[in-house]
């Protein structure tokens, strides 16, 4: 490559960057950004709500879960078999005596 062609590359890209820069710094590139920005924050306002939403409903989940667990250990303490002193009305200690 010649040191002219060098040269005209270097002034097209400082033309192009100075177009560039320019362009960026317009009314309707800033008008751009300001409804991009726009609708960032309306999406992250939707992810939050619904994360919101998820983590109520996990609660309520493990709450329910809690109870159900609760209601079994409940059931299988009642299933259990009585003592056998129960079933004699004394203790096997006092009818050896």
């Amino acid at each position: 490559m010649s040191a002219w062609s060098k040269a005209g590359l270097f002034a097209g890209g400082v033309l192009f960057g100075t177009a560039g820069v320019k362009i960026l710094g317009s009314k309707d590139a800033k008008k751009a950004y300001t409804h991009t920005t726009a609708a960032v924050l309306r999406a992250k306002e939707s992810v939050m709500t619904t994360a919101t939403t998820i983590r109520e409903n996990a609660d309520d989940i493990l709450a329910d879960a809690k109870a159900i667990n609760e209601k079994r250990a409940a059931e299988a303490c009642a299933e259990e078999i009585p003592d056998a002193s129960d079933a004699f009305g004394e203790a096997p200690e006092a009818a050896a005596e």
